[in-house]
């Protein structure tokens, strides 16, 4: 596991840019930590990567979203007003993982139902700034 202290959003992003060389389509990202960590800021920079020029958001009120990357779709799903994810929600969550890179944050809620992951990433506020730990799976 590699951890990484980062100071600032924008170094945030460069780190997820650069873990976004390594994605391919099927791939899935789980991003966790506590609120305000920088999840969604990791996501973006990741995205940023991928070729993504749209505006990133969080998906916290509409779960999901999906943007136009280099050749492919990413998605980017957050499940943090899950307790779990039943049959009917993952009914839902599916099409989002369909040949995508997809990015999950708050992972937890969905643990054993969701693809397994290529990278798992964590994250928290550490010093001033960021710890953003990154797992190949």
């Amino acid at each position: 596991m590699a951890e990484t202290l980062t100071r600032s959003p924008e170094e945030t992003e460069v780190l997820a840019a650069a873990l976004a060389l390594r994605l391919a389509p099927g791939d899935v990202v789980t991003v966790a930590g506590e609120l305000g960590s920088g999840k969604t800021t990791f996501v973006r920079g990741a995205c940023r990567g991928l070729g993504v020029r749209e505006h990133v958001t969080s998906p916290t009120y509409t779960i999901g979203h999906r943007y136009h990357g280099d050749g492919f779709e990413v998605a980017h799903l957050d499940l943090y007003r899950f307790q779990g994810v039943s049959a009917a929600e993952w009914g839902d969550l599916e099409p989002y993982f369909d040949g995508t890179v997809a990015f999950v944050e708050w992972p937890e809620a969905g643990e054993g139902v969701l693809p397994a992951p290529r990278f798992s990433v964590r994250m928290r506020h550490a010093d001033g700034g960021r710890s953003v730990a990154i797992d190949e799976c």
